[in-house]
């Protein structure tokens, strides 16, 4: 069956990259970036694909990424936040502070509505969860988190889809 075409549908606003730069500091995550421990926000122009403007931000200011994947999405900071983890090697970190990274439990929503709040640390559990997944069912992904990664990931939950259970 044939969908209905949706004439004068259009999604119009802001949509901002939030990154998480990670990388394994003596076989534990730890969170990195230009910002430090905090989430890195890039402005996605409208003409722009979100996954080429992290990677090449990425590349540009931190070093070449193993892997960016965007892990989900939401409503914040007056825009459509799209968050992303980009895994960098050690050697890229430099300078840059960091900070390790701990489990938390995920925020939870129901069937269909967003969890009330959303902890930064929730997110980056989130998206090592769905780095595990990938590493399991996507051979690229696989390729390029070798040496501890693949042991770490084995310690998370794959969970690619939450909501459908």
């Amino acid at each position: 069956m044939a969908r209905p075409a949706l004439d004068g549908f259009d999604v119009e606003g802001p949509v901002q990259a939030e990154v998480f730069v990670l990388w394994l500091d003596h076989g534990e995550p730890a969170l990195t970036g230009p910002c430090g421990a905090d989430p890195w926000y890039i402005e996605v122009a409208a003409d722009e694909d979100p996954l080429a403007t992290v990677s090449s931000s990425v590349e540009r200011v931190v070093g070449q990424p193993l892997v960016v994947h965007s892990t989900s999405w939401r409503r914040a900071r007056d825009a459509v936040v799209l968050s992303f983890i980009a895994v960098i090697e050690p050697a890229s970190v430099g300078d840059m502070a960091s900070v390790p990274v701990a489990r938390i439990e995920l925020a939870r929503s129901s069937a269909t509505a967003a969890p009330a709040q959303i902890l930064t640390a929730q997110v980056i559990e989130h998206g090592l969860r769905h780095l595990a997944w990938l590493v399991q069912d996507d051979p690229v992904v696989a390729t390029a988190l070798t040496g501890d990664w693949p042991q770490l990931l084995a310690g998370y939950a794959r969970e690619p889809f939450r909501h459908l259970r």
